[in-house]
C-alpha cells in the first residue's frame, strides 16, 4: 500500500472513530433538550449569551454523558434491534468500557464546568439528569416494567429545571410546571416510537407497554396523557401562550383520537413526529409570551 493511500485510510479511521463517539452522546436527542433549556432560560430572566452557552454546554455534556453509558449498558438490546443494530457499542467498534469512561469523562466535566462557570445547583441538577437516566430508567426500569419511561422519563425532564437555577439560582413553582409538561410529554411521544418497534422490543425482551398490554392499550394511554397534558398547558402565562397551548393541545389530542381510531402504523408516525414540534412549539410560545 502506497504512503498515500495509507493516509487515506488512517483518515478515513479517524473519521469513522470521530463519528462514533459523537453518535454516542445522541445528537438528535440533544437538540430538543438544549432548545427547551435555552428556551426556559429566556423565561426566567435575560441571562448574557454567555451565561446561555455554559448551560447549555453543560447540560450537552451531562446529556452526552447518559447517553454514551446507555450505548455501553444496552448494547445487547441494541444489537438484536434493527434501528440500533450499528450503533457504536453494539457494533463492537467502541468498546463498551471505552463508552463508559466516556460517559462519565463527560459527566464529570459537566458537573465542574457548570459548578465553576454556572452555579452549584445547575451542576446538581444536571447530574441528576444523568444519573436518572442510567441508574433508574436504563439499569432498573427499561428491563423490568411496560411504566419505564413513565418514570424514566423524569431524567429528560430535568433540563428546564438546570436552566432555571442558571438563571436565577434557585427554583420555584415555574420551573416545577415545565418540568410537569415534559414530563407528561415523554410517555406519549414515546410509546408512539414503540408502536412502531414493537416487534423489535419483543425481540430484543424489553417489556414495552405495546408489547406487555397490547397495541390497544398503548394507544388509550397515549390518549390518556395527552389530555392529561392540557391542564398543564392550559395555564400558568399570558394570552399567547393560552391561545397557542389550546390549539397545540387539541392537535395532540386529535392525533391521540385518530391513532386509537385508525390504529395504522401511518397515524403512529404522524403523531410521534408531530409530538416533536409539539413540544417545542409549547416552549417557543412560552418565550413569545413572556417576552411580547
Amino acid at each position: 500500500m502506497s504512503g498515500a493511500a495509507r493516509t487515506l485510510t488512517a483518515s478515513a479511521g479517524a473519521r469513522t472513530v470521530v463519528a462514533d463517539y459523537f453518535e454516542m452522546l445522541k445528537p438528535k436527542v440533544q437538540s430538543l433538550l438544549l432548545f427547551t433549556t435555552v428556551t426556559t432560560m429566556y423565561i426566567a430572566g435575560d441571562p448574557s449569551l454567555g451565561l446561555v452557552a455554559l448551560t447549555c454546554l453543560g447540560g450537552a455534556l451531562s446529556a452526552g454523558g447518559a447517553g454514551a453509558i446507555n450505548h455501553a449498558l444496552d448494547r445487547d438490546i441494541d444489537a438484536v434491534m434493527k434501528r440500533t443494530a450499528n450503533r457504536p457499542v453494539a457494533s463492537g467498534r467502541v468498546s463498551p468500557q471505552a463508552a463508559i469512561v466516556y460517559g462519565v469523562l463527560l459527566g464529570s466535566g459537566s458537573f465542574a464546568l457548570l459548578s465553576l462557570t454556572v452555579n452549584p445547583l445547575a451542576a446538581v441538577l444536571a447530574m441528576s439528569g444523568l444519573l436518572g437516566y442510567v441508574l433508574v430508567y436504563t439499569v432498573w426500569l427499561k428491563r423490568s416494567t411496560p411504566q419505564n419511561i413513565v418514570i424514566g422519563g423524569a431524567a429528560g425532564a430535568v433540563p428546564p429545571l438546570v436552566a432555571w437555577a442558571a438563571v436565577t439560582g434557585g427554583l420555584a413553582g415555574t420551573p416545577l410546571y415545565l418540568f410537569a409538561i415534559v414530563f407528561f410529554w415523554t410517555p406519549p411521544h414515546f410509546w408512539s416510537l414503540s408502536l412502531l418497534m414493537k416487534d423489535e422490543y419483543a425481540r430484543a425482551g424489553v417489556p414495552m407497554l405495546p408489547v406487555v398490554r397490547g397495541e390497544g392499550e398503548t394507544r388509550r394511554q397515549i390518549l390518556l396523557y395527552a389530555v392529561s397534558q392540557l391542564p398543564f398547558c392550559a395555564g400558568g402565562f399570558g394570552g399567547i401562550y393560552l391561545v397557542c397551548s389550546v390549539l397545540l393541545g387539541a392537535a395532540f389530542v386529535y392525533g391521540a383520537l385518530r391513532l386509537l381510531r385508525t390504529a395504522d402504523r401511518r397515524s403512529a408516525l404522524r403523531l410521534y413526529l408531530f409530538s416533536l414540534a409539539y413540544l417545542s412549539l409549547l416552549f417557543g410560545a412560552m418565550v413569545a409570551d413572556v417576552r411580547l
